[in-house]
């Protein structure tokens, strides 16, 4: 289970002691790359049976697109972290969950990707700088990248490193 090159590179930016935020967190590569970073992991999921037991880690089902209440309302964490995950309502509520300095590491598909296969449908795509203007004005941007990448497949990719204000 090998954390995204970008995920990886960029953990640095999460302050030891930050709770962590792993959104649609399949089978918790994140969860547990951060969790053995020594970091609380919060994993939420519509299927949390591959997310790793661990005293550090709290795994909770839910499913982030049938309209029922944010699982986490009043939660703060210092750091969310989002992969190959797309829902746009969930936003808002991402960016209040994330406490003042806290890191947003996001990397999902983009427009072109229709040429490589799924995701394909506009809906699971981001629009060309769609992520840099969500956080205009909130965030303080450490890296973004809008491109084709070639591992673990061809893919086009937005992805951002950002701190919110």
């Amino acid at each position: 289970m090998t954390p995204s090159p970008w995920i990886a590179v960029w953990a640095g930016l999460v302050p030891p002691d930050a709770a962590v935020l792993d959104v649609a967190a399949g089978s918790g590569r994140h969860t547990q790359f951060f969790a053995d970073r020594g970091h609380r992991v919060t994993a939420v999921d519509r299927d949390v049976t591959a997310i790793p037991a661990s005293g550090t880690i709290e795994a909770i089902q839910a499913d982030l697109e049938d309209g029922s209440p944010w699982p986490l309302a009043g939660r703060r964490f210092g750091a969310i972290v989002v992969t190959n995950y797309l829902h746009r309502p969930l936003f808002p509520l991402l960016f209040d969950a994330l406490l003042p300095g806290g890191i947003l590491l996001y990397e999902t598909f983009m427009e072109g990707n229709e040429r490589f296969g799924k995701p394909s449908r506009p809906e699971f795509l981001l629009m060309d700088g769609e992520l840099l203007d969500l956080v205009r004005g909130r965030f303080s941007v450490t890296a973004y990248e809008a491109r084709m990448i070639s591992q673990p497949k061809m893919a086009m990719v937005q992805r951002i490193a950002a701190r919110r204000l």
